[in-house]
């Protein structure tokens, strides 16, 4: 039986006493509700800002409305925006991951279930940051929001992981 991404970002957290924090869009919340299925996540995951509209993403993560206006809500820049902000306004966190993408209907066919990843982490004297990109399998909206929700916990998963 495979151990989910929550189950083990979960252990990694408390293995290596880190907090993280989460900036969601087109999942909808759904990396955090995996998360908080975990027992004990509460001394580790700090929260999630859903933040779906554009004038949200500013208004509550801070990212520049001339950015979003230039390389579009579901880009590198965008997401690595969200995972800076949301990491600035949450004190507690050591890491902060995000999410966008285009999960359909009716995205354009070249941007169709493709998703990006930003992961923020909080360093003496630095930050460091890191994005990735992916094709989703999953075919209807639903699915693809869960799968966007692994992938970005696995994503996120690979950051923790790498310092221990």
């Amino acid at each position: 039986m495979k151990i989910s991404a929550a189950t083990r970002l979960a252990a990694v957290l408390k293995h290596t006493n880190q907090k993280v924090v989460l900036a969601e869009s087109c999942t909808g919340g759904r990396a955090a509700a995996l998360l908080t299925l975990e027992p004990g996540i509460s001394a580790y995951f700090c929260g999630s800002a859903v933040t779906y509209q554009e004038p949200v993403k500013s208004a509550w993560l801070g990212v520049d409305t001339d950015l979003i206006q230039t390389h579009t809500a579901e880009s590198p820049e965008t997401t690595l925006a969200m995972a800076i902000g949301i990491l600035a306004r949450t004190a507690d966190a050591n890491w902060a991951a995000a999410v966008t993408g285009h999960l359909g209907p009716g995205a354009p066919i070249e941007k169709d279930g493709i998703i990006f990843v930003a992961t923020a982490q909080r360093t003496v004297g630095k930050r460091a940051t890191r994005w990735s990109q992916f094709q989703l399998v999953s075919k209807k909206r639903g699915q693809r929001q869960l799968e966007a929700a692994e992938l970005m916990l696995e994503f996120l998963l690979e950051g923790v992981s790498s310092n221990i």
